[in-house]
């Protein structure tokens, strides 16, 4: 009888999607040759966001996916129940200066984040900043941008919708008045308050000219704020500004690219008003802490799982370096000197283990932790004893901890209540071998004592790049899927920084087709398995990962019930044109360059779709306001996808205006997106909401 009504559900899915004919989309062809293969992109026009002809197109498919999505049965009872789950009291671990607290809450009752402080760590919160008195327009949104060093001036950054570039204002916190000083629309790098309040040191990025760092004299000209780094670096490098805890050493660096191919790092001593001095200019990421007057560098240099070095910042030398923390077989995450202490934090088998050490290297004890799970590395100042850390797991919500550096002693600072019994949903990590034998892990997710019988709607996810790993993490909606019997699964694919830089690259350039291979071995392992079926797998991957996802699409249509496509990178021959795209050319290559146009065209998700084939159901996900993955990507794939489907399943792009790669940091829009997403998937999957 379930597996009768199973059918039905799914049946009727299918009959409601062939209801939904695509519009269709004018075709523009523009050709040209690269490195002699011609190469032929019909919807070229759609690049240009403000045109009329893109802004119509754009109205016709935001009405062709209300009409899908808004018909999906059961959207009332997600609303209701994501409403429980998402509108819910949250807070963020603190900043503290000199018995102040600063930090971010939302209670339940509200809709956004707003700027707060307490005196001491057990005060009364008191609202610094209210975002609706910032803007009554509820995707604008705030945040701390820099705290002075006594606690008395803070610099918030105000964002628009989802996109990148904010907006920064002073406020005396005494007073609680705005100071004249402020900084327009952009997107900065770096943003620190000189001891004294007499300035701020801040680093601006512009499209086209790159990024530069300034001082501004509080009270001064913005106009006449004084260059201090940057000039003639190209648009391809990423500047950045900081100041230590103490405000001596004014740190600034440059990166190339992202991930870093190459990274400089100069200091100034301002107590003695001294000349910018470089410390660094070398191939690899270079992270810089300040420790009183050391310099800590953690490095991916000549050690794939990282090392830490330690620099006399009064005598900087390179030949007076010392190793503190060597490469070991665990890849080093994090670092941070807070406390007198070294906190580094590794992955041991995609689980947090943070270690303690002193500045001559000497290792001291671990520093537990709540259990198995994801945590930061401490944050807080080297001169204080008082550091807070947060801790995560697919069954623990984020929570924030204080500690005592000296004694150990650990204090709950917030952990949110959240309408789900946990107890009852399991996470397991498993194993599975990829198409060239790599063993590769992957978390899985569900409710204790489940029946393997092939039958559940299966939600995987996996993002593949940029060193960035996927590690276990509390998520509303993956305990929501579990609760209601699904499999929720998250895939350690190569690319990411699971194992250190080895992996990584295991996933970069002409390699990137193993991070494709290691996601289609994962689905599969969850069908051979009995954990689901075809029919009833869903993948959703975001920004890299929604490359992953345009991969899936065209290499293994056959594969999966539903695809969720988030703020993707699509088209691989001109994502370095778009928007900031040419920071990414450390991760992907370059179409421009004759050798990575080959690996890139072969497996660029635009290039790569065939008229004809039967694809799965795909929803897109982007918006106007995404400043860094141009969201052509998804209008010139939603228009390619339409037009070259054969199968009755819906193709449907949810384009928000607002909406960006930031996220719009408000609660009623954030259920609005996942129940559009889950019904989505549940429709397709034929899941029954209750």
């Amino acid at each position: 009888m379930r597996n009768l009504c199973r059918l039905l559900l799914v049946s009727a899915a299918l009959l409601r999607a062939a209801d939904f004919t695509p519009p269709p989309t004018r075709a523009d062809p523009v050709t040209e040759v690269l490195h002699g293969v011609t190469i032929t992109d019909p919807y070229r026009w759609l690049e240009n966001q403000n045109s009329p002809d893109t802004r119509a197109w754009l109205a016709t498919q935001d009405k062709f996916a209300r009409a899908y999505l808004d018909g999906i049965p059961g959207r009332d009872q997600l609303r209701k129940k994501f409403d429980a789950l998402f509108k819910i009291d949250s807070v963020g671990a603190p900043t503290v200066r000199h018995g102040r607290y600063f930090f971010s809450r939302r209670l339940a009752s509200e809709d956004r984040r707003s700027l707060a402080m307490r005196q001491g760590f057990a005060g009364k919160d008191e609202i610094l900043v209210d975002p609706a008195k910032v803007s009554a327009d509820a995707t604008t949104s705030v945040q701390f941008s820099g705290i002075s060093d006594d606690g008395g001036l803070i610099a918030y950054g105000i964002r628009r919708g989802g996109e990148d570039e904010t907006e920064i204002h002073l406020l005396d916190v005494n007073t609680r008045q705005l100071l004249p000083d402020s900084l327009p629309r952009g997107r900065y790098f770096g943003f620190s308050i000189k001891p004294d309040k007499s300035g701020f040191y801040y680093s601006h990025f512009t499209v086209g000219q790159g990024a530069r760092v300034c001082y501004h004299a509080m009270g001064g000209d913005p106009k006449a704020d004084k260059l201090i780094f940057g000039e003639g670096r190209g648009a391809g490098e990423i500047v950045y500004v900081t100041t230590s805890d103490d405000g001596r050493w004014l740190l600034t660096g440059v990166i190339e690219g992202v991930p870093a191919k190459r990274t400089e790092i100069w200091v100034q001593d301002l107590a003695h008003q001294g000349p910018l001095v470089n410390i660094v200019k070398d191939e690899g990421e270079w992270n810089p802490d300040v420790a009183g007057d050391s310099m800590l560098l953690t490095t991916n240099w000549r050690a794939p799982n990282r090392r830490i070095y330690r620099v006399d910042l009064k005598n900087p030398a390179r030949d007076r370096w010392k190793e503190i923390v060597p490469e070991s077989k665990l890849a080093i995450g994090g670092s941070s000197a807070v406390g007198g202490r070294l906190f580094v934090s590794y992955l041991e088998n995609v689980v947090t283990r943070i270690r303690q050490f002193d500045l001559d290297g000497k290792p001291l004890t671990d520093l537990p932790l709540p259990g198995i799970g994801t945590a930061s590395v401490p944050s807080g100042r080297w001169s204080d004893d008082e550091a807070f850390f947060g801790f995560t797991s697919f069954v623990e919500p984020g929570a924030a901890y204080r500690i005592s550096v000296a004694t150990g002693k650990r204090d709950l600072w917030f952990r949110p209540k959240i309408p789900i019994q946990t107890e009852n949903i399991e996470a397991k990590q498993v194993w599975y071998t990829s198409k060239d034998g790599t063993r590769v892990p992957m978390f899985v997710v569900h409710r204790k004592g489940l029946t393997l019988d092939g039958s559940h709607p299966t939600y995987l996810t996996g993002y593949g790049g940029f060193n960035a790993p996927s590690v276990p993490a509390f998520s509303s909606i993956a305990a929501w899927w579990a609760e209601n019997g699904g499999v929720y699964a998250v895939a350690n694919i190569r690319g990411g920084g699971e194992f250190g830089e080895a992996w990584h690259k295991a996933g970069m350039f002409e390699r990137k087709q193993n991070v494709f291979d290691d996601f289609i071995a994962a689905a599969e392992w969850l069908i051979e398995n009995k954990y689901t079926q075809r029919s009833r797998l869903a993948v959703e991957g975001y920004s890299n990962g929604g490359l992953l996802m345009g991969a899936m699409m065209t290499q293994r249509p056959d594969l999966f019930g539903a695809i969720i496509c988030g703020a993707p990178l699509l088209d691989m021959l001109r994502f370095d044109k778009m928007s900031v795209g040419a920071w990414w050319t450390a991760e992907y290559g370059s179409a421009a360059d004759p050798e990575q146009f080959k690996f890139l065209y072969k497996y660029s998700p635009y290039h790569n779709v065939k008229k004809g084939t039967k694809y799965p159901a795909v929803l897109f996900l982007s918006g106007d306001s995404d400043t860094r993955v141009d969201p052509a990507h998804a209008r010139k794939m939603t228009a390619l996808m339409q037009a070259a489907n054969a199968s009755a399943n819906p193709i449907v792009l949810r384009y928000d205006i607002k909406g960006g790669h930031s996220g719009i940091a408000n609660v009623s829009k954030t259920v609005e997106e996942q129940v559009d997403q889950i019904a989505f998937l549940a429709d397709r999957l034929g899941m029954k909401i209750e």
